[in-house]
């Protein structure tokens, strides 16, 4: 099996919301912020093939499916749907996905499932075979947001979904779509439902994989957020966020799970250290993957 970190559309968000409770002074040495006050943030979604038998997309970023009036106000850099061409330079068409997993729907790790904006054009998608994976809690928080996330969720994409067919609703740590080889990990402290795919890595220890990658859509960002403290403005519940952090980050170090971020806009893979003090970190870091091994 292969992995292919693939670039999506760029961001530029306020840096007071990604980095909710650190002041500014800590967080600019981080991501430096322009003038009006925003930082970079990638979109990156992760490949995987052949996994379980199949060509499987874990998240597509937010896409280009915003009117420009939109595209503006949400920072989106690019106008044309990148993903789509990051996927072509790894020798991928849309046709070719097998398997869309998704951690939750909201828009800027969702909206690239849909074709690029066009006038006057209703919303559809692009990725013609998939099948996908989804979190049921999240699900059902996508069909009735609450006010305190609404505008993050895309309202025409579950119906969009669901007519296809080929949606499959998770509840458990395994899909009957992927089988052993993507184990599941939840977290509620930034959307309720938000699931954590795991490729299960090739060694075993105690009857636990080892050695595996793990996408860490929205509980853990980029690598400011492995900081256990720092959490965003957009999470839910912090505190529940950061003991869920925690708890995550003790238990992929003790099994080195190497981290996939779809935000930084430096680094797709680390893996996690923890210092004397207790403080978690990151090494080893790569900055793109191209069809690497997963035990490489």
């Amino acid at each position: 099996m292969k992995l292919w970190s693939l670039m999506g559309n760029s961001q530029k968000l306020d840096g007071g919301a990604m980095f909710g409770n650190a002041p500014r002074a800590m967080w600019s040495k981080w991501s430096p912020p322009d003038d009006a006050n925003r930082i970079e943030l990638a979109c990156r979604a992760l490949l995987a093939a052949p996994l379980a038998g199949k060509t499987v997309l874990f998240e597509t970023g937010i896409g280009a499916f915003f009117e420009p009036k939109l595209r503006e106000r949400y920072g989106v850099v690019e106008d044309r749907h990148v993903l789509l061409e990051s996927l072509a330079g790894a020798g991928f068409q849309p046709a070719d996905i097998d398997v869309v997993v998704l951690s939750h729907l909201h828009f800027d790790h969702a909206g690239g499932l849909l074709a690029p904006h066009a006038e006057g054009e209703p919303l559809r998608l692009v990725f013609p075979n998939a099948h996908y994976v989804i979190g049921r809690e999240h699900w059902q928080r996508a069909l009735a947001p609450h006010p305190r996330d609404r505008a993050s969720f895309i309202p025409e994409l579950p119906a969009l979904i669901e007519t296809t067919g080929r949606l499959e609703l998770v509840d458990g740590e395994y899909s009957k779509t992927l089988g052993d080889a993507v184990r599941f990990h939840y977290s509620d402290g930034h959307t309720p439902g938000l699931m954590l795919a795991e490729i299960v890595g090739p060694e075993r220890v105690d009857g636990e994989a080892h050695g595996g990658v793990v996408f860490c859509a929205d509980l853990i960002p980029g690598r400011p957020w492995v900081h256990v403290p720092i959490t965003m403005g957009y999470d839910r519940n912090a505190e529940l966020l950061i003991d869920e952090k925690q708890a995550f980050l003790a238990d992929k170090l003790a099994r080195n799970v190497h981290l996939f971020f779809t935000h930084d806009p430096g680094c797709a893979l680390a893996s996690v250290t923890r210092d004397e003090r207790g403080r978690y970190a990151t090494e080893h870091e790569v900055a793109e993957l191209r069809a690497r091994a997963l035990a490489a």
